[in-house]
């Protein structure tokens, strides 16, 4: 199992297609409050999945078309990132990809999950097939506030989060 922290711009990793192997990915800016929440869950999971050797845990700050390139020769994603605007700060859903909201991209460069892997599918790409990926989300309270805290809340939530990915991994097995 890798562990890394990586900008936009470093090239995806990704072991050879049929490996069974799962990436599970948490997602985020460590410096917006509760927008950093998925990395927090993959510090608190790293620990727990380090005899995985079928699972990979990374941790990313970007998404829609390099969340994509990351997925490529996994049979499984596990994608763990906080959910915006919450109703309900902290409470933890696992969504499947046809349940993901949709919203553009922050960059006027960049797509959405979901239309990322329509575009690496038909550029030939080896991705998880839909049902082979999940969002575990985290419903944030405030992801613009400039901290490297997530507010207490969503702070309470990282180990229902870490439990729901294990859980899932579980049902996988």
């Amino acid at each position: 199992m890798t562990a890394r922290h990586s900008g936009c711009s470093a090239p995806p990793v990704s072991p050879p297609v049929g490996t069974g192997r799962t990436l599970v990915i948490g997602l985020g800016n460590p410096l917006r409050a509760d927008d950093g929440v998925g990395l927090r869950v993959a510090a608190h999971l790293r620990p727990l999945l380090a005899d995985r050797r079928a699972v990979q845990l990374d941790e990313d700050y970007c998404g829609g078309l390099r969340l994509m390139e990351r997925m490529i020769g996994f049979e499984r994603a596990i994608v763990i990132d906080a959910l915006c605007p919450g109703t309900q700060a902290g409470a933890v859903q696992m969504l499947s990809l046809e349940a993901l909201p949709t919203r553009r991209s922050q960059s006027n460069h960049d797509v959405d999950l979901k239309t990322a892997l329509a575009l690496g599918r038909r550029a030939g790409a080896p991705l998880p097939q839909d049902d082979g990926i999940r969002l575990v989300a985290i419903e944030a309270a405030d992801v613009s506030l400039f901290s490297e805290e997530c507010t207490p809340l969503v702070q309470a939530s990282i180990g229902r989060a870490a439990e729901a990915v294990l859980a899932l991994l579980a049902s996988w097995s």
